[in-house]
């Protein structure tokens, strides 16, 4: 079963009044979505009380939940007490998409600095081996951890790294941004073939049934030389990448992800998009 969802809340949310993700799971629902992506991206402050409420006003319309741990984690960095800091952060995630009862955490592994890139994609690697480890300790080993493929080239996670990484852990689940994989490589998704060729890579690394059960952010997006530059909406129509040259390979191969939509202010509206162009096939 593919689900179709934001992450977080539409500008029109708020438009209409709402004020708080408590709200979001009725409205969603009469969206006709299913999945909602919380983001700690900026930190962490969400109480233990409230991420159960959360969780439960979700569970209560069966909308599946991830979160998004935060974006200044770095498990490269060559300081140790900077990466325990980056497993303090994903622990933290984790204890809390346990308590929202979220079973996926989407992770940006981190980034050279000055290092070598080999020498950061080891520190990376045994990073994310010790959070799994943190993970177990603590009765969270339920949640999945789901390294994402980045957009800008001075960070670590291009697809072939976000794909190794996910070796190291049959729970680890591949969280696949099309928008970033499109702009790291200067606009590469334009075709349906562009697109069946990041598939054949994951599952030639993964196997079908993990790439089947993956974890997918879309969205268009604007780039530069460098990569990302800013996620855009559907409605940009100069930005790519487009939905519909995905949704028929994910019917082909029977595939079922989560399907997570990061339009800049519109993330409801083109998830609902997107689940209105799936039904059409």
């Amino acid at each position: 079963m593919i689900r179709f969802g934001p992450s977080g809340n539409s500008d029109s949310f708020y438009k209409q009044g709402y004020k708080s993700t408590l709200d979001a799971a009725k409205w969603l629902k009469t969206m006709g979505l299913d999945a909602y992506e919380y983001s700690f991206g900026r930190g962490i402050s969400l109480s233990l009380e409230k991420a159960e409420k959360i969780g439960q006003s979700m569970a209560d319309e069966g909308i599946a939940l991830s979160v998004h741990a935060p974006y200044y984690i770095n498990l490269a960095n060559p300081d140790p007490d900077k990466r325990e800091s980056s497993l303090a952060y994903i622990l933290d995630s984790a204890v809390r998409a346990n308590k929202m009862g979220a079973d996926r955490v989407v992770v940006h592994v981190g980034s050279p600095m000055k290092m070598p890139r080999e020498e950061a994609l080891k520190n990376c690697r045994g990073g994310l081996v010790s959070a799994q480890k943190l993970l177990d300790e603590n009765n969270l080993s339920h949640i999945h951890l789901c390294p994402e493929s980045m957009g800008k080239k001075g960070q670590i996670g291009d697809l072939e790294e976000t794909l190794d990484f996910c070796t190291l852990d049959d729970r680890f689940i591949p969280c696949l941004d099309f928008a970033h994989i499109h702009a790291l490589h200067q606009g590469r998704l334009n075709t349906i073939a562009d697109f069946e060729e990041v598939l054949n890579k994951g599952e030639s690394v993964l196997g079908l049934e993990r790439m089947r059960n993956m974890h997918v952010h879309f969205s268009t997006i604007e780039y530069t030389s460098a990569g990302e530059k800013r996620h855009r909406t559907f409605a940009d129509a100069e930005f790519g990448p487009r939905f519909p040259f995905l949704a028929p390979l994910l019917k082909e191969r029977h595939y079922s992800p989560r399907i997570i939509c990061e339009c800049r202010g519109t993330q409801a509206e083109d998830a609902a998009e997107m689940k209105k162009i799936w039904e059409a096939l």
